[in-house]
């Protein structure tokens, strides 16, 4: 089997170029011992009808982050799509199933470095509470929105659904940003990658990003082969494997994406002719869209083009 890809990063090292050919090569083998049609999609039916009532985001920003630590420089995009010193940030910690005890509290730490308007955090496994018109008054107020990592099944129990996610739609619209590292990357999309190994367990996340599946923790776990199965049942969606210390940055509106961070994003695009799923590479700096992804005749930017300008 031969999976088509275009790498978006002008010449490479030799030891680059191994450790991607590797992380394809062995994603496909796993793919050829487990077979395409094994994937079970396995979300609750209450959430499906839960989620059907929430509107979908017209703008804003999402800054999706592959996990593995979040570098500074990912952070301080946040920061500054948020508003800068004017930023009212809520972090979501309920990933963690450390979420309920007074460690948590740690996690505000990354952000009180940063000058902002106000910092809270949001937290409750209980969904009436997400309900609560008191309860997301934070989420009303905020610019910005970070959703930590841990266990995504976690979120999506607590909050598909409620009018927390509803509270996160509203912010995109008005033109906020909503980020989030690992389990919080996974749950960017409706059709949500939940658990497993080789073979994924699906659920269902917030309807963030349309079109689209996100896996993390990309290259370092080898989780090419996973992405490709779920891509097998949902061939209309984009795949974004998005590696660690590294994220995706998507104007919502106009679906523009650029990665920044330490390492490389793959989209992978399927065929809908039956042909092999095609996957792009992209390396911080670079820029595409959702159209251009699609389209192997639209240009997709790389930072050496936008040096050389």
């Amino acid at each position: 089997m031969i999976l088509p890809f275009r790498a978006l990063s002008g010449t490479r090292s030799q030891k680059t170029r191994w450790l991607l050919y590797s992380v394809i090569t062995a994603g496909l083998a796993t793919v050829a011992v487990l077979g395409w049609n094994y994937w079970s999609y396995t979300q609750a039916a209450t959430a499906q009808q839960a989620a059907a009532g929430v509107a979908r985001p017209n703008g804003g920003t999402l800054i999706i982050s592959g996990g593995g630590g979040v570098p500074d420089t990912v952070r301080a995009r946040f920061y500054e799509l948020a508003g800068g010193p004017q930023a009212r940030i809520v972090v979501i910690p309920t990933a963690s199933i450390y979420a309920d005890e007074p460690r948590i509290q740690a996690s505000l730490d990354p952000w009180k470095k940063f000058n902002s308007a106000s910092l809270r955090m949001l937290h409750t496994r209980k969904r009436e509470l997400a309900d609560d018109v008191e309860f997301v008054k934070p989420l009303a107020e905020a610019t910005g929105v970070w959703i930590g990592g841990g266990r995504q099944k976690l979120l999506s129990e607590a909050y598909v659904g409620t009018e927390v996610e509803r509270q996160l739609m509203a912010l995109l619209d008005r033109g906020g940003v909503i980020g989030g590292t690992s389990a919080g990357a996974a749950i960017m999309t409706r059709v949500m990658i939940a658990d497993g190994r080789g073979k994924a367990i699906m659920g269902t996340g917030f309807d963030f990003l349309q079109g689209a599946v996100v896996d993390q923790h990309f290259m370092k776990r080898n989780r090419v082969g996973r992405l490709l199965g779920v891509l097998e049942e949902h061939p209309d969606l984009i795949g974004f494997g998005i590696d660690e210390r590294t994220a995706l940055v998507v104007n919502v509106r106009d679906s523009r994406l650029r990665v920044i961070g330490d390492s490389y994003v793959f989209a992978c695009v399927p065929d809908q002719t039956g042909h092999p799923a095609r996957l792009e590479i992209l390396k911080p700096g670079d820029e595409a869209d959702v159209a251009s992804l699609k389209d192997m005749d639209k240009p997709i930017v790389s930072s050496i083009d936008l040096e050389a300008h």
